[in-house]
């Protein structure tokens, strides 16, 4: 960046020491606390004598200064009015609990945590040291001394070593500091202090901004020559920076420090497009393919915070910062030559959707403590691709929760890329204070979907005792056709969730000219935000500029383009005004050749007749991937067919033949009973046919042999003219059952009860419908209706979901019982009549699904 960048007023800068300048030191022999590193001081040169760390040249800012700095400032008057403020805090905490009668415990407590927190320093500052140290030895010192933390081309065969890149590196970083004050001061400030005051602390920014003589070390690098396109080269990079940076910053009236910051992770560059004339690729793309490890501690005032729990929140935010500006899907584009636009560089380009359905786990943790011992959870799981999170709801009390829960990740790249799944238990404390306990973690490739289509499967939770995570991954690849469009808006409406999406929107924002003025003394501080429905995307504030530039990409999902706009406003930051806006519908973007438009000006309203916005916008329409034929999942996706599509074939099923004589002219209507039980023959068949042969004989009686140990039949009718109470004069229910393989759920609808017989004419029963899953029975499973009083006839239409997958709904019955609230006080059973339903049944997972009235049982006992 340029000396005359024009740029918000940024903070001194003290300059590092030049290499040339310096001679070799070792900070490694005068850290302490090392006793797993090796005794013998060394460079990546090799051994360095005590003479050879000073020289009469030493700068305030090279390693043997520091020591004497450090040694300078603990014996400033601030820490010794900070020393005596402690030990008369402490004595005067104790001698205000004797004084009060207090409890003993009003003293122990903070004697514990006081404590623990030293500890965690004293760990915390241990692996700082070790960090810093091995980030200026050379690599066969750091293998030597830490044997249990290798290099990644150690593990990895396919990961080279890349020692020339380290010397390179520290060559190169005094340069660097410039470039990241810059990046720092323009980017990352502004974020955190908007990110604060949303915990009521204003006023942060950075005073100084030092990052230190040590560079960032590369582990080793990986490049990829496989499934890459040919106008593009793709590196990962095993980072991991420990620095000597020395970083103040104001919080409100308070003045802090953050030292010894370390991040490590695996940042992947992208050299893209591949060009004929030097320097032969046009740009980098430079990012981090998930959050990475970030670490460091906090010196000052604010050093209260570095706590266990309080310092998460500063901690987090710088995280979340971090992730905003390198983290996918947001890219660090540099563009390296005139012929690449910055279109061509900076526009998101996703390469699918992946839809996740987050459905339950099992036998988690107990990691609440209640007044008889171990309590239960309440767990709830966040998911994470790359910088996109996703949280679900708190379930209380529970360690096996359903939580039924989707979402939707676009996908940047799919080499080397997971989603990462992470279950925490909710424990209630201050806002932004991170306490709850893990329960587990666990990931999935994000390649091993898109090979497989289709992905449902118990996974097994890792830093747990014992745990289990049910998800199912779809994935959806992108098509500019906008015939697709009605099969995907098909398929989303019969999933019945209103949050998924059938296209993705890429905008692109390069500029705005003639903006108008909001200020009559100067020129605006615009940026732009960007609205879809409820997702908002925003650029960078452009200070005094009426023709900013901002080059950024954005991406938003989209749930129908048919009815769907892009809402732009732009405005000033310093007064708050509204300096322009746009509205653009999606609906015209389909009859765009390709569904998009590069570099288009638009007339902004409410602002300058002048004044315009080019951007650029692509539409892509969502397309199931390919299914595995070898995939375990088949038999889902095979239901999801069933239930899903309209113009396909349904399963075969064969069906029990039955004459025409026996249905001539018995077409009635599903809604009331029948009549006459000796119109057909009863025919048994199997409990997999039974609904199948209900569907394609609509005026037969059929019956299912149930699957109780007692054998019994169990019958369910279709309508006739003259209503019965049912084979064993118990009544008769009408039952809706409907699988929906997308969403892994089970949807049972109660609809009314018929010809409940009446034993005592002064006793009129008052039912009520009770559903469990067989078998197990268990509470998690129990559903039931509301009680209608006085009533033989009642009409529920009651629905009710269970969510369960394709194989446990094989192998499983749903129990109905209609009890009569009268019954508890006749003293008599308050069971009116039972039934048991295998769902091993084809056409639950149908479209339709199962629609028919059924004879209720006499009472059965429970396996």
């Amino acid at each position: 960046m340029s000396d005359n960048t024009r740029s918000v007023p940024l903070a001194d800068f003290v300059d590092p020491p030049k290499p040339e300048e310096e001679e070799s030191f070792v900070p490694l022999a005068e850290v302490k606390k090392m006793n797993d590193l090796p005794t013998t001081p060394t460079t990546p040169t090799g051994p360095v004598t005590p003479s050879t760390q000073s020289t009469p040249n030493s700068t305030p800012n090279d390693g043997v200064a520091k020591p004497i700095a450090s040694q300078s400032n603990d014996n400033s008057i601030f820490s010794i009015i900070y020393g005596v403020g402690k030990k008369v805090a402490i004595v005067g905490s104790i001698y205000l609990v004797g004084y009060m009668g207090w409890s003993v415990a009003w003293l122990i407590a903070p004697v514990i945590l006081s404590v623990a927190r030293d500890q965690l320093a004293k760990t915390s500052e241990k692996k700082r040291d070790i960090a810093k140290a091995s980030a200026l030895a050379s690599e066969k010192d750091v293998i030597l001394a830490r044997i249990d933390e290798l290099p990644a081309w150690v593990y990895f065969p396919d990961v080279e070593r890349c020692e020339w890149l380290n010397k390179i590196l520290k060559q190169v970083w005094p340069n660097a500091n410039h470039f990241a004050r810059t990046l720092v001061k323009e980017t990352i400030e502004p974020n955190v202090a908007l990110a604060l005051s949303n915990y009521k602390m204003n006023g942060f920014r950075f005073d100084r901004i030092i990052l230190g003589t040590i560079p960032p070390r590369i582990g080793g690098v990986k490049i990829y020559d496989k499934n890459v396109d040919r106008n593009e080269i793709i590196m990962d990079l095993d980072l991991f920076y420990a620095s000597d940076c020395d970083i103040n910053f104001y919080l409100g009236g308070m003045k802090g420090g953050i030292k010894d910051f370390q991040i490590h992770g695996w940042v992947r560059v992208v050299m893209k497009p591949l060009i004929r004339s030097m320097p032969l690729v046009g740009g980098l793309q430079i990012f981090f393919l998930n959050n990475p490890n970030i670490d460091f501690n906090l010196v000052g005032v604010i050093d209260f915070m570095d706590m266990p729990g309080l310092s998460d929140l500063l901690r987090r935010i710088i995280v979340e910062q971090i992730g905003n500006v390198m983290v996918l899907p947001n890219k660090l584009p540099i563009s390296l030559s005139e012929e690449v636009s910055a279109v061509a560089l900076k526009m998101p380009e996703p390469e699918g959707i992946l839809r996740i359905h987050v459905v339950e786990a099992k036998d988690l943790m107990k990691k609440d403590i209640s007044v008889l011992g171990k309590g239960k959870s309440d767990p709830y799981a966040i998911i994470n691709v790359g910088a996109q999170e996703f949280k679900t709801q708190i379930i209380d009390n529970n360690v096996n929760p359903k939580w039924d829960y989707w979402c939707e990740a676009c996908i940047f790249t799919t080499i080397g890329h997971f989603v990462g799944f992470s279950l925490w238990d909710y424990d209630q404390t201050m806002p932004g204070v991170l306490a709850d306990d893990l329960l587990g973690r666990a990931s999935i490739d994000i390649a091993s979907v898109i090979q497989k289509g289709v992905v449902d499967s118990w996974l097994t939770l890792e830093d747990a005792k014992h745990g289990l995570l049910h998800v199912r991954l779809q994935w959806y690849k992108l098509t500019a056709d906008p015939n697709d469009l009605q099969q995907i808006l098909l398929e989303t409406k019969l999933l019945r969730i209103t949050t998924m999406s059938s296209a993705v929107l890429s905008v692109f924002i390069d500029s705005a000219r003639h903006l108008k003025q909001a200020r009559s003394s100067s020129k605006p501080d615009p940026y732009l935000v960007c609205s879809l429905n409820k997702q908002k995307q925003q650029t960078a504030m452009i200070m005094r500029d009426d023709s900013p530039v901002w080059e950024q990409g954005f991406t938003f999902l989209v749930s129908n383009p048919d009815n769907e706009s892009l809402n732009i406003k732009i405005y000033d930051q310093k007064t708050g005004n509204d300096i322009g806006q746009y509205t653009y519908t999606l609906s015209t973007l389909l009859k765009q050749f390709n569904m998009e438009v590069i570099q288009q000006p638009f007339q902004l309203q409410k602002s300058g007749p002048e004044s315009k916005l080019y951007m650029s916008l692509s539409l892509r329409i969502l397309q199931p991937g390919e299914i595995d034929k070898e995939s375990d999942t088949l038999e889902q996706v095979a239901a999801l067919t069933r239930s899903s599509s309209t113009g396909g074939k349904a399963t075969e099923v064969p069906v029990p033949v039955i004459k025409e004589s026996q249905i001539a002219g018995k077409r009635l209507s599903t809604e009331s009973p029948i009549s006459e039980e000796d119109l057909t023959v009863p025919t048994r068949i199997s409990p997999a046919l039974s609904a199948s042969a209900s569907s394609e004989l609509p005026i037969a009686e059929q019956q299912l042999i149930s699957s109780s140990g007692s054998g019994s039949v169990l019958t369910h009718r279709f309508p006739d003219t003259v209503s019965t109470a049912g084979e064993h004069g118990l009544g008769r229910i009408q039952l809706s059952l409907r699988y929906s393989a997308q969403r892994q759920k089970l949807d049972v609808t109660i609809h009314k009860i018929a010809k409940i017989p009446l034993r005592d004419p002064s006793n009129i029963p008052d039912p009520y419908v009770k559903l469990h899953l067989l078998p197990g029975r268990s509470k998690e499973s129990k559903r039931k209706t509301s009680v209608i009083k006085d009533n033989c006839n009642p009409v529920y239409d009651a629905s009710f979901e269970y969510l369960i997958s394709i194989a446990e709904l094989r192998q499983t019955a749903l129990e109905v019982t209609v009890c009569t609230q009268k019954g508890f006080l006749s003293g008599g059973s308050p069971i009116i009549g039972m039934l048991k339903i295998p769902l091993d049944d084809s056409e639950i997972t149908t479209q339709t699904g199962l629609n028919t009235w059924f004879d209720l049982q006499p009472e059965m006992r429970h396996e």
